[in-house]
């Protein structure tokens, strides 16, 4: 037989191509709207194992104003992927979008607030967020997954990059547009539905929407009390919704749709069919016992490992002892539910492989009666001539919207559970209804002979350890020479200087004054230990880049101690001061990635991690709590400890005076051992106009931003009689200058130190060049200068004067004002002119010296030593 040509072989090539697309469906293409949460990886991980000829996740999108910030989610998304060998899958986070007052959605908006809260800018308050923990067991955990991310998860080639980062907006028009979609909701749903209230012509695309989230008919189990026990008061015992935090005003609502009421109610009203996955399921799926031992023996993939890892340590740190009846498969149950279905199709007795279904009319609460009653809750309505969005007067939208955790209107007379049902999805009959497909209870398993009582545990578990799709390695097999050092220098021998603890709160300037300490001459200026304030321009999770550049500069001896995450007096629950900051670009997300360049940073071993123990007050003691993360007044109380006994401590302080005002207040020998602080702060109001730093607080002209951030913290300090020098704005602004300090910089000898602040400084100079959202940042060029004084005022020509001055604390319009008051004021020292020259030069020489510059110098040489 002759062979056949090539023509022939390119038509049999055709036609078996197009006999198989005939016999096999297209994949289902998904978008993921996710929060990031420790459930939702398990989630993530579940949908990438899946035959992607089957299931095909194209997009994940980052849902930020639930449980997660922006700059961490969008890194740890982006490393697991990398891990996962899914480079190709899009990620959508933030944009610098906003609402105008009359309603008109502009593009990229970047869903860092409930849809009834944002306007023009990423500056806002929390209403709905605020029920969200912000320290341990909240967002600091979820941000840094417990400490676990940096342990095991590889580290990857994309990152956040400022302006460069594509937005959630972009990535949703563009997945949605390619094609049909089937959407997959796991955070709030404020992200999806300004889409579609925007851009109602791709509605059509929207095959179908997967909700996790909401209580229908649920019974919430957690905080019931033993049967006889008179003495306990239940909790949240048989509520609807899980808002542990704020059950005794709302215990109808769930996180997920309390996050943005209106968003899913206009998610719910699309349209779109939608299956929803309640806690009514979910709660009917607790983790077992034998699901967590059947897991941890089961790890044969390195996403497995990560998972029971996240698990683990979330178990470990449970507020109580209850988490085998308080933990539920929330996202990856929802993911299970949702393949079975379209896998499978929706089977005639309303049932799928994992969850008894039955449909429902409901609808999302989004405002509570009366309607129509305006009472300065409501933004859509009150002062308004027209409502946003043409709601409709006197309709469901327009009644009491709850505006926090203290709202009286929520409270019910002679109970301990409030009447506020924002966010609840209710079971209602009528023309505002809607039917969805609804999971009501998780299925037992088939295999009566398993230890598992649920039939999804079996497969999330075989699913996860299947060889295909799965993960390429772990951070330490990532590299084939990974070695963990730590990097300690003696100075047994040595003189030291001055001890000096430095108290940040992490905004861009802090870590370039940081390295400057570290360069300081060890005889003359010994950095003892770090103060984290969590309530300034970075989430408490940041921290992990103070130890990144302790590790660089060959500092690992240094302790790290975090401070409270509230202002003091605030309460643990809110966004009193650090509201004004704004959460986009030039904001938080800049500051948690170090403008993006946090990931060329060598990689410490340390990091923040929940480790525990009894000792320190945790329920329980974890796996390794050595590794603990110290707190500031431990770290306080452990650098006083040590001193000699002639020896005085000096703080340099470049935050909010958080961490100095609780040692002042709760240690008693503070004041004895406090020989000086300098403190880069406020602005001096004496009367000639010249305004604050407050650029997103136009009611407060005269502030700045670190007086601001805690002013009670602030009046305690200065009221403290101790021996204080102010470094105000003044001072600040006379060596704010981008050209000058690039000059200097780029004038002087390279090291590896200098060369990563050239590069940070240069980037927010084109930032701040090129985009309005960055005209701000030149004001962290004069966080700089307290650390440069410090080290090299001798060779700085300067004026101090001292004057009586007062902290005003107690209204946002005043709020960190500080006036100058001869009578009643403290005297303190302010540094009112210096050598702006000099300091350039000394700057630029203190980062060009040879003497303690950088061990390693960035996560690129560590590669090749580990390789």
């Amino acid at each position: 037989m002759a062979r056949p040509t090539v023509s022939l072989l390119l038509l049999l090539v055709a036609l078996l191509a197009t006999a198989g697309a005939g016999t096999r469906p297209a994949p289902h293409r998904i978008l993921l709207d996710t929060d990031v949460d420790t459930d939702d990886l398990f989630a993530i991980l579940y949908l990438l194992k899946q035959d992607r000829a089957e299931f095909d996740l194209e997009a994940i999108t980052i849902s930020t104003n639930s449980w997660i910030d922006a700059g961490h989610a969008v890194n740890q998304l982006y490393d697991l992927l990398y891990m996962m060998g899914r480079d190709d899958i899009a990620v959508g986070v933030g944009g610098e979008g906003g609402i105008s007052d009359d309603g008109r959605i502009y593009p990229d908006v970047g869903g860092y607030f409930a849809i009834i809260e944002q306007e023009m800018s990423t500056v806002g308050g929390c209403r709905y967020r605020q029920t969200i923990p912000q320290g341990t067991g909240g967002r600091l955990d979820i941000n840094a997954n417990y400490g676990v991310r940096r342990e095991i998860l590889p580290q990857g080639n994309r990152r956040y990059s400022p302006l460069k980062q594509r937005t959630t907006q972009q990535v949703m028009i563009d997945t949605i547009s390619a094609g049909p979609t089937t959407v997959f909701l796991t955070g709030t749903h404020t992200n999806f539905a300004l889409f579609l209230m925007r851009n109602p012509q791709l509605k059509k695309n929207v095959k179908h929407i997967y909700i996790m989230g909401g209580g229908v008919r649920s019974r919430n189990p957690t905080g019931c009390c033993p049967k006889n026990d008179t003495s306990c008061v239940p909790r949240q015992c048989g509520d609807q919704g899980n808002l542990f935090t704020a059950y005794t005003k709302n215990p109808y609502a769930e996180f997920n749709i309390f996050g943005d009421p209106f968003a899913a109610y206009q998610v719910f009203h699309s349209g779109i069919p939608i299956t929803l996955v309640p806690l009514d399921a979910t709660n009917t799926i607790p983790i077992t016992e034998p699901f967590f031992k059947a897991f941890e023996e089961q790890q044969s993939t390195y996403e497995a490992q990560y998972s029971f890892q996240s698990l683990k340590i979330t178990r470990d740190t449970w507020f109580d002892d209850q988490f085998y009846t308080s933990y539920f498969m929330w996202d990856s149950f929802m993911s299970g539910v949702a393949l079975s279905i379209m896998r499978n199709g929706q089977k005639p007795n309303g049932e799928n492989d994992f969850a008894e279904m039955e449909v429902m009319n409901i609808t999302v609460v989004t405002s509570n009666e009366p309607y129509g009653v305006h009472d300065g809750s409501n933004p859509f309505f009150d002062g308004h001539a027209s409502p946003k969005f043409n709601l409709l007067k006197g309709g469901v939208h327009s009644g009491h919207v709850q505006t926090g955790l203290n709202d009286s209107f929520c409270s019910l007379k002679g109970s301990i559970k409030g009447k506020c049902q924002d966010g609840y999805t209710k079971e209602v009959q009528g023309p505002d209804s809607v039917a969805v497909l609804v999971a009501v209870k998780a299925k037992p398993n088939r295999n009566v002979k398993s230890p598992l009582d649920r039939e999804f545990f079996d497969n999330f578990l075989e699913v996860l350890n299947r060889p295909e799709q799965t993960g390429l390695f772990n951070f330490t097999n990532q590299f084939r020479h990974y070695k963990e050092i730590m990097y300690k220098p003696d100075f047994k021998h040595q003189i030291r200087g001055k001890p000096i603890i430095f108290d940040m709160d992490m905004s861009p300037g802090d870590f370039v004054a940081l390295i400057c300490l570290l360069k300081a001459p060890i005889e003359a200026i010994d950095l003892r230990g770090i103060l984290v304030s969590g309530n300034g321009w970075a989430n408490p999770a940041t921290i992990d880049i103070i130890y990144d550049v302790l590790h660089m500069m060959g500092r690992d001896d240094i302790p790290v101690g975090l401070g409270n995450i509230t202002a003091l007096g605030a309460p643990d629950l809110g966004c009193e001061y650090v509201k004004a900051i704004p959460h986009g670009s030039g904001g938080s997300f800049d500051t948690d990635t170090l403008f993006g360049l946090a990931r060329d940073l060598p990689r410490s071993p340390r990091r923040y991690t929940a480790e525990n123990s009894v000792k320190y007050g945790a329920p329980r003691d974890t796996a390794r709590p050595e590794l603990r993360q110290p707190l500031a007044f431990e770290v306080w109380q452990h650098i006083r400890e040590e001193l000699k006994p002639n020896d005085k401590i000096t703080i340099l302080t470049n935050g909010p005076l958080t961490n100095i005002a609780n040692i002042i207040l709760y240690d008693t020998k503070a004041k004895s051992i406090i020989e000086h602080i300098y403190i880069v702060g406020s602005h001096l109001a004496d009367g000639d106009g010249e305004e604050g730093n407050m650029f997103t607080v136009p009611s407060n002209k005269f502030s700045e931003f670190n007086f601001f951030l805690d002013p009670q913290a602030a009046k305690a300090a200065v009221e403290s009689g101790l021996n204080i020098t102010l470094i105000p704005l003044r001072a600040q602004r006379q060596v704010a200058s981008f050209r000058k300090v690039m000059r200097s910089l780029h004038a002087a000898e390279k090291t590896a130190e200098s060369s990563f602040v050239y590069r940070l400084l240069m980037s927010m100079q084109k930032l701040q060049k090129i985009n309005q959202a960055y005209h701000h940042i030149d004001m962290f060029l004069g966080e700089l200068l307290g650390a440069v004084f410090l080290v090299q005022q001798s060779h700085i020509d300067h004026s101090i004067t001292e004057r009586a001055i007062s902290v005003s604390s107690g209204h946002a319009d005043t709020d960190g004002q500080t006036v100058l008051h001869p009578t009643n004021g403290k005297l303190v020292k302010i540094l009112d002119h210096l050598d702006a020259s000099a300091y350039y030069t000394q700057f630029a020489e203190l980062l060009s010296a040879k003497k303690q510059s950088a061990v390693v110098g960035s996560f690129d040489e560590q590669k090749r030593m580990w390789n």
